[in-house]
């Protein structure tokens, strides 16, 4: 965390001091939620932004604080690239306003620095020292960059060199806009090196490139995305981004930030005038490990979402480890999220886990991963041109799909994910066509899809909901599609253009 963060408003709005529920730790185990609980969430990002929702559906809103780091109500964080690479407004990345929370009695405190946990009195200390009650304490922390071990790259100050630039916040992006985005040419970075070649690097590789930055990447595994692909997806991704102007540098690890560039400890020197650090992340889980609670990767938490040390502390999102796995995408941290506000409601809801499916947002790169096709155990079907930069592989397990990764041509990408979450059993040879292009006669119309048909995974929202809006802005509103990772945006925007003429198109640009 930021030690710049500003304190927030401090005022309880009512909130103030202990509730006479306070019972002992004997009893603590036996107690559920009870209506009229003061529910704080630290963190606002998306994992937060979707519990809130959840709690304002369930008329919690007027209990409920959230404190929030930065000074943006919560966004999409996912569409950072596209914000840089120009597809997006910064503004339009809002999942929702301030006036929003307010309207529904939700205490949104932005700019708050939360520096400890007191469970002996359930209390919140910020670092102006006052404190924040609670009865129901929910960690939304997210996850805080990795920082790789480049000498040169932080001054003797602690800040970082010019030409270092972090990609985690809006604050991030919008700091790196201003640099490719200066009037003068001269001023404006010529290369950029990104290290890491994860999805984020891709992404960002990608939209520098847009804007016509010669761009690098160097990675330290022996192919890209080796975290989610194989080693023959990795390489058809690389000659996919070497197409794109974009050089890849493998098994090879910046060392050293110099006047000359960027040093790798293969001996080779990259002039840069820019270089972005996107190499992962690690939960954020400092103030849970103060607070003495069990921390191993992330906040450990049973099916309920709740500490396994304290019932009245719960954690949701990058920064909880459930069943010994933490999550990283927004799919399963919203999931988390619809869970924890019916447990906070008093309702019976556990959470079992989740099938994720990530995309890779980024102009002329189409990269979608379903589960973990790295380490599922199954039967493989594979196809693969390198020629036009195509790889498809599923994992198929007593004839479900149980992984898949899809590089370069996602055009049965809907069919295959629903075939995924609802783990539909396949024929003998269905999986292997799924991995062929739709047959289409000449002159046919595409066929309608579904009603059932899921268009959204991220929010799990099918095609008969998409339809039933009468614009995207309604889409956002009523079904929150397109507001996750923003890979189905084309599939919801088909689907309203084939609506009656007369409903409108109007909303906010995707």
């Amino acid at each position: 965390m930021s030690a710049a963060a500003v304190s927030c408003n401090t005022s309880f709005d009512g909130l103030s001091g202990r509730s006479d529920r306070a019972s002992s730790p004997a009893n603590d185990v036996l107690q559920q939620p009870v209506r009229g609980d003061r529910i704080v969430i630290v963190g606002g990002g998306m994992a937060a932004a979707r519990l809130v929702e959840g709690l304002v559906a369930r008329g919690l809103g007027p209990q409920t604080t959230v404190l929030a780091e930065e000074q943006h109500a919560p966004y999409n964080r996912i569409l950072l690239s596209a914000v840089l690479e120009g597809t997006h407004r910064p503004e339009a990345l809002t999942l929702r306003e301030k006036q929003w929370y307010a309207a529904r009695g939700v205490d949104l405190r932005l700019g708050c620095l939360v520096a400890d946990i007191h469970r002996d009195t359930r209390t919140v200390e910020l670092a102006d020292r006052t404190t924040v009650p609670y009865d129901r304490l929910v960690l939304a922390t997210g996850a805080i960059p990795s920082l790789p071990p480049i000498r040169g790259t932080v001054r003797a100050d602690g800040s970082l060199d010019p030409r270092v630039q972090a990609f985690r916040s809006l604050d991030d992006c919008v700091r790196l806009l201003a640099l490719v985005d200066r009037q003068t040419l001269h001023d404006r970075p010529r290369r950029a090196v990104i290290v890491g070649g994860g999805l984020l690097g891709l992404q960002v590789a990608r939209a520098l490139a847009v804007r016509g930055i010669e761009t690098e990447i160097v990675e330290g595994r022996d192919h890209l995305l080796s975290s989610q692909v194989d080693a023959s997806a990795g390489k058809v991704l690389k000659r996919s981004m070497a197409r794109l102007g974009t050089q890849v540098y493998l098994g090879a690890r910046a060392t050293r930030l110099t006047e000359e560039g960027l040093r790798l400890d293969n001996g080779y020197t990259l002039e840069t005038d820019l270089v972005v650090l996107t190499a992962g992340g690690r939960p954020r889980a400092n103030l849970a490990r103060r607070a003495g609670l069990t921390v191993n990767r992330g906040v450990i938490v049973d099916d309920r979402l709740r500490s396994i040390d304290d019932p009245h502390v719960h954690a949701i999102g990058d920064c909880a480890e459930h069943d010994g796995n933490v999550t990283g995408f927004v799919s399963p941290a919203w999931e988390q999220a619809g869970v924890l506000a019916d447990v906070l409601a008093g309702n019976e809801a556990t959470y079992e886990g989740h099938r994720v499916v990530a995309r890779l947002r980024a102009t002329d790169l189409d990269v979608c991963v379903l589960g973990d096709p790295r380490n599922e155990v199954g039967e493989v079907v594979e196809i693969a041109n390198p020629v036009t930069g195509t790889h498809r592989r599923l994992v198929v397990r007593e004839g479900r799909i149980v992984a898949g990764a899809l590089v370069g041509d996602l055009s049965r990408v809907g069919v295959i994910t629903q075939a995924f979450d609802r783990q539909t059993v396949l024929g003998d040879h269905e999986a292997g066509r799924l991995l062929l292009p739709e047959p289409m006669p000449a002159g046919a119309a595409r066929p309608r899809l579904p009603d059932d048909a899921e268009v959204c995974s991220c929010a799990g929202v099918d095609a008969g909901r998409i339809r039933a809006c009468r614009s995207l802005e309604d889409v956002r509103e009523t079904t929150r599609a397109t507001t996750g990772c923003g890979g189905c945006a084309p599939a919801v925007r088909q689907l309203l253009a084939t609506r009656e003429p007369e409903l409108s198109m109007e909303g906010t640009p995707l």
